[in-house]
């Protein structure tokens, strides 16, 4: 299994970008997909999680603002960020599971936002 994840870029405040994860191989349908993210000196945390079902889960911090997506028959993950602020400034990566139920993460992608 490996994932891309791309999408990430500078923007201004108030901008807005979209992020893709696209996986290849037998990634799992049916176990939850996520994004994540760590700032500078922070910890990773979570921004925001999907089920299969599309149930969904934001972290607070992003809620009204984020919108995640996933596309099964293209193994792809996505995250429209709108109403950016510079506190959204981090690597953000990717979490998918493969049929063996083995979790793995993108690459990460880098979302700077200037003020």
């Amino acid at each position: 299994v490996q994932l891309q994840a791309s999408g990430g870029g500078l923007v201004q405040a108030g901008g807005s970008l979209r992020l893709s994860c696209a996986g290849s191989g037998s990634i799992s349908s049916i176990k939850p997909m996520g994004w994540y993210r760590q700032a500078p000196g922070k910890q990773r945390e979570l921004v925001a999680t999907i089920t299969s079902g599309r149930g969904t889960n934001y972290a607070d911090s992003v809620k009204g603002r984020f919108t995640i997506s996933r596309d099964n028959a293209k193994n792809t993950l996505y995250l429209q960020m709108n109403s950016l602020k510079p506190e959204d400034t981090a690597v953000y990566y990717c979490n998918l599971w493969d049929t063996n139920w083995v979790s793995y993460w993108g690459q990460g992608t880098l979302v700077t936002v200037s003020s």
